[in-house]
């Protein structure tokens, strides 16, 4: 190897770690920053737990439950197309890995894309499958724990023939909120991983595009949560 290319090849690899702390730092960085702030400030999470709060207390005082039954059904099948979409991607990636010849050819056509080794390539593959590996366990937890909710559901008691007082009722509506809501936040901690793992999918291309791209995730993702249409829509005649 002739020693013109060294400074190169620190030069790339110094790029690529940085690409890779930068990355690593959005990720944890917002989803640490995420978790503070619901504690203090109106965002979707909190105004979403003050609706389940209410629902909660709502369907004590209904003696047939189905539509509520209905709810959490839609929540476990949206959460077991992502865990099941989550493997499938994995196993396609996996695929990849096996035969990254193709792979390697179309990506060097794009625009902007740099020359990248073989251990590089299989370096940012082998990110995504820990990704969506990840994301695969986040929502098979959250998948568990709706199904916890549906239980507490079905072991509400009826206010209508029952003598319930308004403690018990104010508790057991939080209590079913409060699992509700930690499925929800593990299903959201899924889709962030999505969202961050089309980050990912720019490195392949070139570290300053997924750097860039990265950024745009945190900006769209805390837009979303925290300045969207839809959550000031809900705040209005939000529940106490």
């Amino acid at each position: 190897m002739p020693d013109r290319w060294l400074p190169e090849m620190a030069a790339g690899l110094w790029l690529e770690a940085l690409a890779f702390a930068w990355f690593m730092a959005c990720w944890i960085g917002y989803t640490r920053f995420a978790k503070r702030r619901s504690a203090t400030d109106v965002c979707l999470s909190s105004v979403m737990h003050m609706y389940r709060v209410q629902w909660a207390r709502a369907l004590m005082s209904r003696g047939n439950r189905m539509s509520d039954m209905s709810v959490i059904a839609t929540f476990e099948r949206n959460m077991a197309f992502f865990g099941s979409s989550s493997l499938i991607i994995v196993a396609g990636l996996l695929t990849m890995l096996g035969n990254l010849g193709d792979a390697i050819e179309l990506l060097a056509s794009l625009p902007f894309s740099i020359d990248q080794s073989l251990l590089q390539w299989e370096g940012k593959l082998s990110l995504l499958v820990v990704m969506f590996v990840y994301a695969f366990f986040k929502f098979s937890w959250a998948m568990r724990q709706i199904g916890f909710a549906a239980i507490l559901i079905g072991a509400a008691p009826e206010t209508q023939t029952q003598q319930v007082s308004e403690q018990e009722q104010r508790d057991t509506a939080e209590r079913i909120a409060r699992v509700v809501s930690m499925a929800g936040h593990h299903f959201n901690f899924g889709i962030r991983t999505y969202y961050f793992a089309l980050a990912v999918l720019a490195w392949l291309i070139n570290p300053w595009i997924f750097m860039a791209s990265a950024g745009l995730v945190v900006y769209v993702l805390y837009r979303r949560e925290f300045a969207s249409s839809v959550l000031r829509t809900l705040m209005t005649n939000a529940p106490p």
